[in-house]
């Protein structure tokens, strides 16, 4: 197997083989933001739940392999210049930006909305 970008490899001193090779899942911080937001809309505590299994299992070196993931995410462009994701949860009944940092396999929620109150936002 050969190591990909984001891969930690440790290799023996003499020999200098792969000693063992371990590739980082996505981590999720403030993932009890998305715990208050199941409470307040029990409609989307489910779907948020398969949502976090989801990423917590996922290993996105690229954009490319988080659309393989959701192919519904949309990336935008905010007054800062960085660029968050907006997921559709609930067949689009309901919003969750993102922020993700592909390259530290870390994600940064950032906002949940109802598809009415993002619209209006």
């Amino acid at each position: 197997m050969t190591p990909r970008v984001g891969d930690r490899v440790g290799f023996a001193r003499a020999s200098r083989v792969p000693l063992w090779i371990h590739s980082v899942s996505v981590r999720i911080v403030k993932e009890a933001f998305l715990g208050a937001a199941g409470v307040r809309h029990p409609r989307a505590e489910q779907p948020l739940a398969v949502w976090v299994r989801i990423v917590r299992a996922a290993k996105w070196a690229r954009p490319a392999d988080l659309r393989r993931a959701f192919p519904d995410v949309d990336p935008v462009r905010v007054g800062s210049g960085h660029t968050v994701w907006v997921f559709n949860i609930r067949r689009n009944e309901f919003r969750l930006i993102a922020a993700i940092h592909f390259e530290r396999q870390r994600l940064y929620t950032l906002r949940f909305f109802t598809h009415a109150e993002y619209s209006r936002n």
